[in-house]
C-alpha cells in the first residue's frame, strides 16, 4: 500500500504554479511596432531623396548637351576690313560686324537671299537662331590668323538658348505663335537644318569652361569650378593643420579646468551657428577691417576655414579618445616622451578618424552659400581668376544665381550644376568611407 502511493505520487503530474502577465507579448508587439515605425521612416526618407533625385536629373541631364550649327562661313573682306585698314588700324578686325558673317552663312544653307529687302523679317528671325558667342568664336580665329580673311571655313556655331530648348523639346509648340519666342518660320528652318545634318546635339563642353554670361548658352561653371578649387585648397591648408594642433593640445595636454571646459563648450557651440554668422564675421573682419578684396576667393577660403574649424576640432578630439589607454601607456612605459607618444603613437592611429572628419568638413564647406554671398561672390565674373586674390565664385554660388534667372534655358543649366555638385559631395563622402575602412583598426 506503502508502495503503490509512491509510485503513484510519483507518476502524478505536479501541480502548475498560476501563471502571471509579465506583459511579454505585449512587449514582443511594441518592440514589432517599433521596428515597424522604423522601416516606414526609412521608406518615406528613401522616397523624397529619389523625388529630389528624379526632379534634379530629369530636368538637369540635357545641360549636358548643347545644340550647334554647322555654317560654311565666308570671311568676306568687305564686311570685316572695307576700306583696307587692319594694317594701319588693327582694332578694324576687333570691331568687324562677325554675326553678319553668321547669319549670311545661314542663310545661304537655307536657301534665303540677303539681298531680297522683303526678307527683312526673316534676317532678323535668322540672326536669332545664333548664339552671340559667335561673335567672339569669328573674331578670335581672325585675330589668331589674318590669313583666312577671304576665305570659306566650315565652323561649327551654337545655337541662341531658345533655339536649343526647342530643339530639346523643353518649349511648348501648342501655344500660339505670338506667345512663343520661337516663332514657326524658325522651326521650319530647324527642321530643315536637321533634314541636312547641320543642326546635331554635342556634348556640352562650355558648361564646365565658359564663365558667366547673361546667355543662357554661353554661362558655364569655368569661374565656379576655379574659384571653389581655390577655396577648398585654403581651407584644407589653414583647417586641417591648425584644428588638428587645438585637438591633440586640448585632449593630450590641456589641464582639466573651467577654462578648457569652457573651451571645449564654445567649440561645440560654434558647431551649431547657422553659417550667415561666418558670413557676417568674414564681412566685417576680412573685409570691413583687414581690407581684404570682396568677391576674392581667399576671403571665402578664410570664412569657410572659421565654419569648418569646430567640425575638424570635434572629428579629431574623437579620433584620439578611440585610441586605447593601453598604447599611451606602453609608449611611456619604454621611455617615450609625452610629445612622441601622441606623434609617433597615438596620432597615427588615430588618423583614419582625422581623414574622415577632415573631407567631411570639407564636403560641408563645399555646400555652403550663405556665408559666400555677404562677401560679395556673387558677383557677375566672366574671366578665370588666376589668383585667389582674383574675384571669383563658387558652385552654390553659381547655381543660386541661374536659379534667379527668368530664362528657360538656365532651369536645366541650375539642374546641371546641382547635379555636378551633388557628384562633387558623394565622391568626397566616398573617400571618407573608403579611407576609414581602409586604415582603421578594431580594438
Amino acid at each position: 500500500m506503502t508502495d503503490l502511493s509512491f509510485d503513484q505520487a510519483r507518476t502524478a503530474p505536479a501541480s502548475q504554479p498560476p501563471r502571471r502577465d509579465i506583459g511579454i507579448k505585449r512587449r514582443y508587439h511594441a518592440e514589432r511596432r517599433f521596428r515597424l515605425y522604423g522601416l516606414v521612416a526609412i521608406a518615406i526618407g528613401l522616397f523624397f531623396l529619389g523625388a529630389l533625385l528624379f526632379t534634379v536629373i530629369r530636368g538637369g541631364y540635357t545641360a549636358f548637351w548643347q545644340t550647334s550649327i554647322s555654317l560654311a562661313v565666308d570671311f568676306d573682306p568687305q564686311i570685316i576690313d572695307p576700306k583696307g585698314q587692319r594694317d594701319s588700324d588693327p582694332g578694324v578686325l576687333v570691331r568687324a560686324n562677325y554675326p553678319l558673317l553668321v547669319r549670311n552663312a545661314l542663310a545661304a544653307k537655307l536657301g534665303i537671299d540677303v539681298d531680297d529687302t522683303k526678307n527683312k523679317a526673316d534676317l532678323r528671325q535668322l540672326s536669332n537662331m545664333i548664339s552671340q558667342g559667335a561673335r567672339v568664336q569669328l573674331r578670335s580665329m581672325v585675330m589668331e590668323n589674318p590669313a583666312i580673311l577671304g576665305t570659306t571655313q566650315n565652323i561649327r556655331v551654337l545655337a541662341s538658348g531658345d533655339i536649343d530648348s526647342a530643339n530639346k523639346g523643353q518649349i511648348d509648340l501648342s501655344v500660339p505663335e505670338a506667345r512663343r519666342k520661337v516663332k514657326d518660320r524658325q522651326l521650319e528652318w530647324m527642321k530643315v537644318l536637321d533634314e541636312q545634318g547641320a543642326m546635331t546635339q554635342n556634348f556640352n563642353t562650355g558648361l564646365f569652361t565658359f564663365g558667366a554670361s547673361s546667355r543662357p548658352e554661353m554661362a558655364g561653371m569655368g569661374v565656379a569650378l576655379i574659384g571653389s578649387l581655390y577655396m577648398m585648397l585654403i581651407v584644407l591648408v589653414l583647417a586641417l593643420p591648425i584644428g588638428v594642433a587645438a585637438s591633440i593640445y586640448l585632449e593630450e595636454f590641456a589641464p582639466k579646468n573651467r577654462w578648457t571646459d569652457l573651451i571645449e563648450v564654445n567649440i561645440n557651440n560654434l558647431a551649431a551657428v547657422p553659417s550667415i554668422v561666418f558670413g557676417l564675421l568674414g564681412l566685417a573682419v576680412f573685409i570691413g577691417f583687414a581690407g581684404l578684396p570682396r568677391s576674392a576667393s581667399l576671403v571665402g577660403g578664410l570664412v569657410l576655414t572659421l565654419m569648418t574649424l569646430p567640425t575638424i576640432i570635434i572629428a579629431t578630439r574623437a579620433a584620439l579618445k578611440a585610441v586605447p589607454p593601453s598604447i599611451r601607456a606602453g609608449a611611456l612605459g619604454i621611455g617615450a616622451s609625452p610629445m612622441q607618444t601622441v606623434f609617433h603613437h597615438v596620432l597615427p592611429l588615430a588618423a583614419p578618424g582625422i581623414l574622415t572628419g577632415t573631407i567631411i568638413g570639407l564636403a560641408q564647406a563645399l555646400g555652403e552659400t550663405a556665408p559666400l554671398l555677404l562677401i560679395g561672390m556673387v558677383a557677375f565674373v566672366a574671366d578665370y581668376p588666376t589668383t585667389p586674390l582674383d574675384p571669383a565664385t563658387a558652385l552654390p554660388v553659381q547655381i543660386y544665381m541661374w536659379a534667379n534667372e527668368a530664362e528657360r534655358a538656365f532651369v536645366e543649366r541650375t539642374s546641371g550644376a546641382i547635379i555636378i555638385l551633388l557628384l562633387f559631395l558623394a565622391a568626397m563622402n566616398l573617400i571618407a568611407i573608403l579611407l576609414r575602412r581602409r586604415f582603421e583598426r578594431r580594438w
